[in-house]
């Protein structure tokens, strides 16, 4: 079976000849963005063998913004053309991957949730998480306006990933879930509009787009805010949310599940068996995970991004692994 074809059968719940892995980590430098950026992502697939290749939106995080020190100057955040270099720099980098491997395999392209490019956008001119936070409370429209904009580009650029770069799908990192942020009601009011205007809109073209509930800094979040979600496979911090694999099989829906792995780092510290096992528990770990939840409807990854200071030869030992079973 070639890659191609057990990833989409392992997102479509059918049969594979071995569970999928997949891992990603975020370039920096000079391989943030551009030519350097491609052949980055393409190193490190061909030396890592891995089944799929998510690409990094590095260097795009922020939405661009113009300046603004108070909440009603929200409203005069605009939309990006299709020709802005935010749309089509990333389009042209994804392109350039898939052109090169996209035949033998999978390529998933990294698009932020609204709410999650509007606070790297704030943070790029000063304003600060707090900040945006305080905002809504004083002008909640006047906000919900720019994350309306955001998520307008946002769907642009999904859809040209699919339909001009030829990616598979969007992977679709959605955050501010955590306990101490929105009431159920307040999210489902102010965040969700334009989380779900992207992924639907993402799904127009494609059956195939993953759904990443975000656990980087190591808080909780309210998985049941996103449970619903429309998204062919979903991935979650196993390990930060304290919902095994098993769990969030019924938790949603039976869809297909990508994690198991955990992936915390902050600088300093890092935790799990990828970064602290031999060879042997490691692959012992891997095995483990696919015996217990079944070869079917699973995809083996990580919470989140691992550290890019990780040795690429211990995501091949969990390639070699999956592929024993």
């Amino acid at each position: 079976m070639d890659k191609r074809t057990r990833v989409l059968n392992a997102m479509n719940g059918k049969e594979v000849d071995h569970v999928p892995v997949g891992f990603w980590f975020h370039f920096d430098g000079e391989e943030a963005k551009g030519e350097a950026c491609v052949q980055a992502h393409l190193k490190y697939y061909r030396e890592t063998d891995l089944d799929f290749l998510k690409v990094m939106s590095d260097g795009f995080f922020a939405y661009p913004l113009p300046n603004i020190r108070k909440a009603e100057d929200w409203l005069t955040v605009k939309p990006v053309t299709a020709q802005d270099p935010y749309i089509r720099e990333q389009v042209e980098r994804a392109k350039a991957i898939v052109k090169a491997i996209g035949k033998e395999r999978c390529v998933f392209y990294n698009v932020f949730a609204p709410f999650s490019s509007l606070r790297n956008g704030a943070k790029e001119i000063g304003i600060s998480d707090e900040g945006v936070m305080q905002h809504l409370k004083e002008n909640r429209n006047a906000v919900m306006h720019a994350l309306d904009v955001v998520a307008q580009a946002n769907a642009l650029l999904s859809q040209l990933l699919i339909t001009e770069a030829g990616c598979d799908g969007i992977y679709y990192p959605v955050q501010g879930g955590e306990y101490d942020r929105f009431t159920p009601e307040e999210y489902q009011k102010t965040i969700a509009p334009s989380d779900l205007y992207v992924l639907e809109h993402a799904n127009r073209f494609s059956d195939n787009n993953i759904l990443h509930m975000c656990g980087w800094a190591g808080d909780k979040n309210r998985l049941t805010l996103w449970k619903d979600y429309p998204a062919k496979a979903v991935n979650w911090a196993v390990y930060v949310e304290e919902v095994s694999l098993e769990e969030g099989r019924f938790l949603f829906g039976g869809r297909t599940a990508l994690g198991g792995f955990e992936t915390f780092w902050d600088g300093k510290v890092q935790k799990g068996v990828i970064y602290h096992g031999s060879k042997e528990e490691l692959q012992e770990y891997t095995r483990k995970l696919i015996l217990n939840y079944g070869k079917t409807g699973l995809m083996l990854g990580g919470d989140c991004t691992v550290d890019a200071k990780l040795d690429w030869e211990r995501i091949r030992w969990i390639v070699e692994a999956a592929r024993s079973l």
